[in-house]
């Protein structure tokens, strides 16, 4: 069986391969048409700079593509494999040479679950490390960005804020850190504040070196209001929030770039609010669904495709099509409510497992159910 393993295997990666660049091909000529005058904006700088700038971003934005499409270019490159299959009715000599039309999803199966393994790696251990690429604009050069910081909450509790934050140098313009004191599970109060000119990052100290810091203390007053006094000079502040994690921070659902080994620290922060707790769950949860997804569109969607007969082959397409469709659909909505209040709760876990549930007895009823 190894020739015949390795040439279906051949087939099934020849697509994927296609698929694969194809899909990432036309999302980057769709990106770099649509924000060219954005990197067009440092043409004075040369042509060489705006090339080396396009390249960093695509090339980050590449391994992020790679693992969105992932689980959709698997399935692509199964029905591509099979589709030539039919069509030179190769199907039907397999079958002749009593081979089990079952036996030869063995190796698309292995390889896809392979694939799968460099999705997950791509997600843990790659994207985590590109996240000041990830989060960089076009009209960015890298590692020269400037933006403002509102409300960063860091481990200890406190929200960190500057009117000018510099990548390249590292150094925050007016921070203000708003120390805080936690009083019940949703419950702050604001015992002081932290404001200095600049904050210039020590990785040796981990933390901040303040320059013209000033600490000021709060009292709580009989009419409980917060009365700032007790001025005093600190010259550092010690916190988990460091260059790379900042830009991270300041990004709309920047948890989905995070491994999950972050996302269990950032869970057991103590300055992580209460309402992102559920988000949080959910990216814990998808770290182990995704991978089963992608594997369960395929399982669906290959039964289908073996089709011995090549006139029937169209119509086979299109039913495995419309069920990896249902299957994604599932998944996006089951995501998209997993945050959601139902019955008093809010259930991560159950809209993070639905369509697994779902669509896996569907697979193996039409593994089963193969004319084989």
């Amino acid at each position: 069986m190894k020739t015949l393993d390795r040439y279906i295997a051949g087939n099934f990666l020849y697509g994927y391969i296609i698929s694969l660049a194809v899909m990432l091909g036309m999302f980057l000529t769709v990106d770099l048409f649509l924000n060219l005058d954005e990197f067009a904006e440092h043409s004075e700088l040369g042509i060489g700079t705006v090339f080396a700038s396009m390249a960093h971003y695509y090339g980050a934005r590449l391994v992020l593509w790679f693992r969105d499409l992932g689980g959709v270019v698997i399935v692509i490159a199964a029905v591509f494999s099979m589709a030539r299959l039919t069509r030179n009715n190769e199907l039907i000599a397999i079958m002749a040479s009593g081979v089990s039309l079952k036996r030869i999803l063995a190796p698309i199966l292995f390889l896809a679950l392979v694939l799968t393994g460099l999705l997950v790696i791509d997600q843990e251990l790659i994207i985590p490390r590109l996240t000041g690429e990830l989060t960089r604009k076009q009209d960015q050069l890298p590692g020269e960005a400037s933006y403002d910081l509102w409300f960063i909450g860091d481990a200890n509790g406190n929200l960190v804020c500057c009117f000018r934050y510099e990548e390249r140098e590292q150094t925050m313009h007016y921070p203000l850190i708003v120390l805080r004191q936690k009083e019940g599970d949703d419950t702050w109060r604001v015992v002081g504040r932290i404001q200095a000119q600049r904050a210039i990052y020590d990785a040796a100290r981990k933390g901040w070196v303040l320059e013209g810091g000033q600490l000021l203390g709060s009292s709580r007053t009989e009419a409980q209001r917060s009365d700032f006094s007790d001025f005093e000079t600190v010259d550092f502040y010690a916190t988990n929030l460091d260059p790379e994690i900042l830009p991270l921070r300041r990004r709309e659902g920047f948890k989905s770039l995070l491994s999950l080994r972050q996302l269990i620290e950032l869970e057991q922060d103590s300055g992580t609010r209460r309402t992102e707790l559920a988000e949080i769950a959910v990216q814990k949860h998808s770290r182990i669904t995704t991978p089963i997804i992608n594997l369960i569109m395929l399982m669906v969607a290959l039964p289908v495709l073996v089709c011995r007969d090549p006139k029937n082959m169209k119509t086979a397409i299109l039913i495995s099509f419309l069920t990896t469709a249902a299957c994604f659909t599932v998944t996006f909505l089951s995501s998209l409510y997993a945050t959601e209040v139902f019955f008093g709760r809010v259930h991560p876990a159950l809209f993070s497992w639905l369509p697994i549930f779902i669509f896996f007895p569907i697979a193996l009823v039409e593994i089963d159910s193969m004319r084989t």
